[in-house]
């Protein structure tokens, strides 16, 4: 506690200094999110404007630097997940989430709430060199490392990096997490504005320690267990598991390494003017009315499994097969995914580049290296989409459809639209969509393969799941409200840790989300709330209701002191929660073990002081009142842990 102390003071006295030279350059920052200016002229030197875009999303979208919510803002992961315990560990959504992605799948999806990808790419375009640098230290070693730089070289081309290194050796053993993240933006357009590019590449390291749950929850109330790290496991042998920040021995993991690469580039045909902003500055705009566009993007992901003393009573009992005669168990799949797309996009209305026509085709080669087999096949598709945003951003209109006409996956598609509509301050905006999608299931529920065994099962038709959708929010009023209404045909899941299944009938799930803030004076009541309800006998278990709860002081202390500080509860009603397969990296159904939660709770101070972001948190307080709650069936959470992480920004 005494380093941690020291790391406090030294940590604030920099942010003194910091917040110095940010009040010079800055200007400051009063508000919850940086100021945009999506204004084309020259800016004042003394000012930051800093905006972003996403791959296909005319939208641009500014930097939040609110302090409010720790999880999605600082961890990244949304509050509705769980883990298998520990911070890096294989996660899932309570709130029903299913896939809806037409096309060729691995699988492997328990970790990528941790990961980096094209969908989530940042393009910036800023006036100013712009950093971030984040420090998390909590309990039990747990440490987050983060660094983040965006710059235009000139008003022509940008470049951005992002790193984050998540290390947690958690507090059970065989539970380490060591993932490394890694993702680099540019975009560049010619001095005509004519010619574009945009360049995205990701490489996500996930270490994930598999332990196979506890042997028996009664032990967490055990007094010759105190210390969890000695409360046996079911996989991971005997010995606690070495760390360090760097260099992790993790006997039994989940490796998973996931890198791509995109080279989008386009030509436009249209209409440019010089604009004339005052006596010594002019700029020049290009409106496009035609554009061709094409995109490359190759992938390569490896998984793997890794055991190097696999347990003689573990495998057998879950998977069938005996392991007494083998040193370690072993499962690897490696897919490389090439893609061409070729896009033409025609835009009715000079200067609106949110209204557009985009039809375009795409030819993807996959090849698969798996522990004992390799796989080689393609697909073509066509896609194409209508977009209408109009001009007093008070209309949007989207309606997409991809096809896959040849390969593998022929027969799959997905269609999708939206109508969105900003009626006034008051009720905000209203939207209502729908989705549906045709797939094939993921390709490890057809096939998977070990050291010492395989499973096949080809059996499967094609899942088809429709979504509709209403939302609504308002800032005036402050809240958000969802109700989406899913009809689900033959959908996939493992009944157990080693078998696939279908179910062929049709089902149903009602899901209602609402979060609303409530203000009296400093007084600040932040309230989510989902409820979820089947319809049909699925092999699908939800909890009915899902709620989390913020309550404190909000306000703003000294001028520049932004404070946020209280008490946080997050309470799940009781559900046959599913099950973890750590062989297969995959959440399974089970009917068995019914799981009774208390609430989670936590206390917190986060406040920002201009570029200074600090979130202090004791987490898992309910640790001292009732035995700790249970993620899975044998997956207990973390014991009380502390937490402290700081977000610093500024200009170079």
């Amino acid at each position: 506690m005494r380093h941690l102390l020291f790391c406090m003071i030294g940590v604030f006295c920099i942010s003194l200094s910091a917040n110095a030279q940010f009040n010079r350059n800055f200007g400051g920052m009063g508000g919850g999110k940086m100021q945009i200016d999506t204004s084309n002229h020259e800016h004042e030197p003394d000012t930051l404007t800093i905006r972003y875009t996403f791959l296909g999303e005319p939208t641009e979208y500014m930097i939040d630097s609110s302090i409010l919510d720790f999880t999605k803002n600082y961890l990244g992961v949304p509050a509705t997940y769980i883990s298998t315990g520990n911070y890096g560990g294989a996660a899932r959504n309570l709130l029903f989430s299913p896939r809806m992605k037409a096309g060729f799948d691995a699988g492997f999806h328990a970790y990528d709430v941790y990961g980096n990808y094209h969908e989530t790419a940042k393009f910036y375009n800023t006036n100013r060199p712009y950093s971030e640098l984040y420090y998390m230290i909590g309990s039990k070693q747990e440490q987050v490392i983060g660094v983040s730089h965006t710059q235009n070289r000139t008003e022509k081309f940008n470049i951005a990096f992002d790193y984050i290194k998540i290390n947690s050796p958690g507090y059970y053993r065989s539970q380490v997490t060591n993932h490394d993240r890694y993702r680099l933006t540019s975009r560049y357009h010619t001095p005509n504005k004519r010619y574009n590019i945009h360049i995205s590449y990701y490489l996500n390291r996930l270490n994930g320690g598999e332990n196979g749950g506890i042997e028996n929850v009664a032990l967490l109330d055990d007094p010759a267990y105190t210390d969890y790290k000695t409360i046996p496991t079911n996989l991971g042998g005997s010995t606690i598991s070495s760390n360090a920040l760097f260099s992790t021995n993790i006997p039994t993991k989940s490796d998973y390494q996931e890198g791509s690469f995109l080279f989008q580039h386009s030509y436009d045909w249209g209409r440019g003017d010089t604009i004339h902003v005052n006596d010594t500055t002019d700029y020049w705009k290009y409106d496009p009315r035609f554009r061709i566009q094409h995109t490359l993007t190759y992938t390569q992901n490896t998984y793997r499994f890794l055991d190097s003393n696999p347990d003689t009573v573990f495998y057998p009992q879950h998977y069938g097969f005996s392991v007494s005669d083998i040193d370690t168990l072993r499962s690897m799949q490696r897919w490389k995914i090439m893609s061409n797309d070729l896009s033409i996009i025609s835009f009715p209305i000079l200067g609106n580049q949110a209204h557009f026509l985009n039809l375009g085709a795409t030819i993807d080669n996959v090849k698969g290296e798996l522990t004992d087999a390799i796989a080689d096949f393609y697909n073509f598709r066509v896609h194409g989409e209508y977009r209408n945003k109009t001009r007093n951003k008070k209309w949007d209109l989207s309606a997409k459809g991809e096809f896959y006409v040849l390969g593998a996956n022929s027969g799959d598609y997905t269609l999708s639209g939206s109508l969105s509509r900003y009626i006034n301050p008051k009720l905000g905006n209203i939207t209502l969509a729908v989705k549906n999608t045709n797939q094939e299931p993921y390709y490890k529920y057809k096939f998977f393969s070990t050291s010492e065994k395989f499973w096949l099962n080809t059996s499967f038709n094609k899942e088809n799941i429709t979504k509709l959708s209403f939302i609504a929010n308002s800032d005036l009023w402050k809240y958000n409200l969802s109700l989406n209404y899913f009809i689900v045909t033959n959908y996939t899941y493992f009944s157990d840790f080693q078998t696939s299944a279908q179910y062929n009938g049709v089902f149903n799930v009602l899901q209602l989300w609402v979060d609303k803030k409530f203000k009296l004076k400093s007084f600040t009541w932040l309230a989510e709330a989902a409820f979820q309800q089947i319809h049909g006998s699925a092999p699908l278990q939800l909890p009915t209701i899902w709620t989390r709860h913020r309550i404190g002081y909000e306000g703003t202390l000294f001028k520049n002191l932004n404070l946020f500080t209280g008490i946080e509860a997050k309470y799940t009603t009781a559900y046959y929660a599913d099950d973890y397969s750590p062989l297969f990296g995959q959440f399974v159904y089970q009917d068995v073990n019914k799981i009774n939660n208390k609430p989670d709770l936590a206390a917190f101070v986060h406040f920002r002081v201009k570029s200074f972001t600090a979130y202090v948190r004791g987490e898992n307080l309910n640790a001292f009142l009732w035995t700790n709650n249970l993620n899975a069936p044998l997956y207990p959470s973390n014991n009380f842990a502390f937490r402290l992480g700081i977000r610093w920004w500024y200009i170079n």
